[in-house]
Protein backbone atom coordinates (compact mmCIF):
# COMPACT_ATOMS: atom_id res chain seq x y z
CA UNK A 1 0.00 0.00 0.00
CA UNK A 2 1.82 2.83 -1.49
CA UNK A 3 1.89 6.50 -2.58
CA UNK A 4 4.22 8.26 -4.77
CA UNK A 5 4.16 11.78 -4.37
CA UNK A 6 5.34 14.05 -7.41
CA UNK A 7 5.73 17.68 -6.99
CA UNK A 8 6.02 20.02 -10.60
CA UNK A 9 6.52 23.79 -10.97
CA UNK A 10 4.15 25.35 -13.41
CA UNK A 11 3.88 29.05 -14.38
CA UNK A 12 0.75 29.70 -12.12
CA UNK A 13 1.02 27.31 -9.53
CA UNK A 14 3.00 24.34 -7.95
CA UNK A 15 1.52 21.11 -8.10
CA UNK A 16 1.79 18.21 -5.75
CA UNK A 17 0.56 15.01 -7.93
CA UNK A 18 -0.65 11.57 -5.86
CA UNK A 19 -0.51 8.03 -7.05
CA UNK A 20 -1.65 4.78 -5.16
CA UNK A 21 -3.41 4.67 -1.90
CA UNK A 22 -3.65 8.04 0.20
CA UNK A 23 -4.23 6.22 3.90
CA UNK A 24 -3.56 7.88 7.28
CA UNK A 25 0.19 6.59 7.38
CA UNK A 26 1.12 8.64 4.56
CA UNK A 27 -0.37 11.91 5.48
CA UNK A 28 2.53 13.45 7.93
CA UNK A 29 4.84 12.93 4.26
CA UNK A 30 2.24 14.66 2.58
CA UNK A 31 1.71 17.17 4.69
CA UNK A 32 5.10 18.36 4.45
CA UNK A 33 5.10 18.68 1.11
CA UNK A 34 2.07 20.77 1.43
CA UNK A 35 3.77 23.04 3.95
CA UNK A 36 6.75 23.10 1.89
CA UNK A 37 5.41 24.10 -1.39
CA UNK A 38 5.29 27.53 -2.95
CA UNK A 39 1.57 28.85 -3.27
CA UNK A 40 -0.99 28.52 -5.14
CA UNK A 41 -1.07 24.92 -4.34
CA UNK A 42 -3.12 22.23 -6.27
CA UNK A 43 -3.63 18.61 -5.71
CA UNK A 44 -3.67 16.27 -8.17
CA UNK A 45 -5.19 13.56 -7.54
CA UNK A 46 -5.90 11.65 -11.52
CA UNK A 47 -4.11 8.52 -9.80
CA UNK A 48 -5.09 8.22 -6.59
CA UNK A 49 -7.44 4.83 -6.42
CA UNK A 50 -8.20 4.60 -2.46
CA UNK A 51 -8.74 6.87 0.50
CA UNK A 52 -9.48 6.49 4.14
CA UNK A 53 -11.22 8.51 5.91
CA UNK A 54 -8.10 10.41 7.31
CA UNK A 55 -7.19 10.85 3.41
CA UNK A 56 -10.98 12.36 2.94
CA UNK A 57 -10.53 14.78 5.95
CA UNK A 58 -7.18 15.70 5.06
CA UNK A 59 -8.37 16.50 1.67
CA UNK A 60 -11.48 18.73 3.48
CA UNK A 61 -8.65 20.67 5.22
CA UNK A 62 -6.57 21.63 2.00
CA UNK A 63 -9.53 22.87 0.07
CA UNK A 64 -10.55 24.56 3.13
CA UNK A 65 -7.23 26.37 3.10
CA UNK A 66 -7.44 28.05 -0.45
CA UNK A 67 -5.72 24.33 -1.73
CA UNK A 68 -7.13 23.09 -5.29
CA UNK A 69 -8.09 19.31 -5.46
CA UNK A 70 -8.18 18.73 -9.20
CA UNK A 71 -9.30 15.39 -10.82
CA UNK A 72 -10.39 13.89 -8.12
CA UNK A 73 -12.49 10.60 -8.78
CA UNK A 74 -16.31 10.83 -8.40
CA UNK A 75 -16.36 8.57 -5.59
CA UNK A 76 -13.52 10.43 -3.39
CA UNK A 77 -15.77 13.87 -4.23
CA UNK A 78 -18.97 12.48 -2.76
CA UNK A 79 -17.02 11.22 0.63
CA UNK A 80 -15.51 14.32 0.59
CA UNK A 81 -18.90 16.34 0.48
CA UNK A 82 -20.20 13.78 2.97
CA UNK A 83 -17.79 14.21 5.73
CA UNK A 84 -17.81 17.91 5.44
CA UNK A 85 -21.70 17.94 5.95
CA UNK A 86 -21.24 15.55 8.93
CA UNK A 87 -18.61 17.70 10.59
CA UNK A 88 -21.10 20.76 9.89
CA UNK A 89 -23.52 18.63 11.43
CA UNK A 90 -21.46 18.05 14.85
CA UNK A 91 -20.22 21.47 15.28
Amino acid sequence: MTLKIERTFGARETRICLSGQLRSEHLRQVRSEVEGAEQPLVLDLEEVDLVDVDGVRFLNECESTGISILCCSPYIREWMLRERGEQANTE
